[in-house]
């Protein structure tokens, strides 16, 4: 009878640590750890100079990975108007071309060109970089990791809290001026 009392209470106590842990884990903040902050990493710009994350600190990010040859290219135009509204609040939108699913120039200076002339863009580019698997950047290494999320295609968009959580995720189809995406960045804002 002793036995299958303590069989009992083990089992018990197993579901209760599990119970515990999973709880934990929710709790815990989504961001870096100490160790490896978001505002550790840096990203060559698509001009050769290093865009460090810490520049951004206490700021609202909105990363997209980007590219000129896709179906969804067109969000250029929001995502400019989109870093215009805002960017006097305190968004910085990050631009990240890749060439990932094959439809990105092959030369940083082309992708800078395309997007000035067509659309006029000024937010900060980086380099044409890799946004998935073995070789992609370490925040979107960060992100598969951590988080589970993987840029499916072209213009997803992460946007970060000042505080350098995750705030939200939008795939490739939510438009950059989509309510939305403006809800969103309004109530980062706000905190």
């Amino acid at each position: 009878m002793l036995e299958l009392y303590l069989l009992k209470f083990n089992y018990q106590m197993k579901l209760l640590k599990s119970l515990l842990l999973i709880i934990c884990l929710t709790l815990i903040p989504q961001t870096m750890s100490s160790q490896n902050s978001i505002y550790d990493l840096s990203i060559t710009g698509i001009d050769g100079k290093e865009i460090k994350i810490s520049e951004f600190k206490n700021k609202h990010i909105l990363f997209v990975n980007v590219a000129s040859k896709c179906g969804f290219t067109g969000q250029y135009e929001g995502l400019q108007k989109l870093y215009e509204k805002y960017e006097t609040d305190g968004l910085v939108l990050l631009g990240i071309p890749s060439k990932d699913f094959r439809q990105e120039y092959s030369e940083d200076q082309e992708v800078k060109k395309f997007c000035e002339v067509n659309f006029g863009i000024t937010f900060p580019m980086s380099e044409i970089t890799s946004v998935i698997g073995k070789d992609a950047h370490p925040f979107y290494k960060w992100l598969a990791e951590d988080f589970n999320f993987k840029p499916r295609w072209n213009f997803n968009k992460i946007l970060i809290g000042k505080t350098g959580k995750i705030i939200n995720t939008f795939g490739a189809t939510v438009k950059p001026t989509s309510p939305r995406i403006e809800e969103a960045i309004i109530a980062s804002l706000k905190k």
